[in-house]
């Protein structure tokens, strides 16, 4: 194997290592979008029926989505967060005062897959208004696709490791067709989910004073797909370029 096609392949496999890494971390963490609010009224009462609308199992779109807004929300593809008041969680028995508390604390709630595969309705919350069937599969995509892409990548280090042990860069032209594929799969999640959270915010427009910008999970997600698709580029090359060359050899020795 020349030096040439070795080097190409060692970058491509520490490409692939990376956007796998990126990939994984983004699925797993909860920023792929965040909410920044003014810090609300540290009522317990009001507070404890938030969280309870927000907790409840029967939570629909526009309850869940007014408590991201307004207690700093974070949405990933597995939960939501919010940040609320510590005292939010005491019990006062009767007769007794607990003093207030300035300590905001994060609690999450994860998306079922039932909540994963359910429909959105055109009038967030009215079930009454029709299926958006736009953002059903949008959300859809948003969730399967990045799964998709790091199976595609998982599948494809298994062929690259057949290679390095039969010691040929042949099947590395399906490990960089494998991780082309992964990076379309992740490219349209993320575009899937730009998308879907822009028509989102078109039916439920942000408060006052709220705004909201792509988080850290996000931008891992964004920075895996080129990754993905150089390690494919390199990967198809050494391989291509590595076969050609060996075929005229070959038909050079032979002539």
């Amino acid at each position: 194997m020349d030096n040439r096609f070795a080097t190409a392949f060692v970058i491509a496999c520490v490409l692939s290592l990376i956007s796998t890494i990126y990939m994984a971390a983004s699925i797993g963490t909860d920023f792929w979008y965040e909410y920044r609010s003014p810090v609300q009224e540290n009522s317990s009462d009001l507070n404890k029926s938030i969280w309870n609308d927000f907790a409840s199992d029967e939570a629909d779109e526009k309850t869940y989505n007014d408590a991201l807004f307004r207690y700093n929300g974070t949405v990933g593809l597995w939960r939501r967060c919010i940040t609320i008041p510590q005292n939010t969680y005491w019990y006062n028995p009767p007769g007794i005062e607990r003093p207030e508390s300035h300590d905001m604390v994060t609690r999450c709630m994860s998306f079922t897959l039932t909540e994963q595969f359910m429909e959105k309705f055109v009038d967030p919350g009215n079930h009454n208004s029709g299926i958006d069937l736009l953002r059903t599969y949008l959300w859809r995509c948003q969730f399967l696709l990045p799964f998709v892409s790091l199976g595609l990548m998982c599948f494809g280090a298994l062929i690259g490791l057949c290679a390095c042990i039969c010691r040929s860069l042949y099947p590395t032209i399906a490990t960089g067709i494998l991780h082309l594929l992964a990076g379309l799969c992740t490219l349209g999640s993320v575009s899937c989910y730009v998308a879907g959270i822009e028509l989102l915010h078109q039916k439920l427009e942000l408060p006052e004073n709220v705004s909201g910008e792509f988080g850290w999970s996000f931008c891992l997600a964004c920075v895996s797909a080129p990754l993905q698709f150089m390690a494919s580029a390199l990967f198809i090359w050494a391989a291509h370029t590595n076969r050609k060359e060996y075929t005229l050899m070959k038909a050079y020795r032979v002539a």
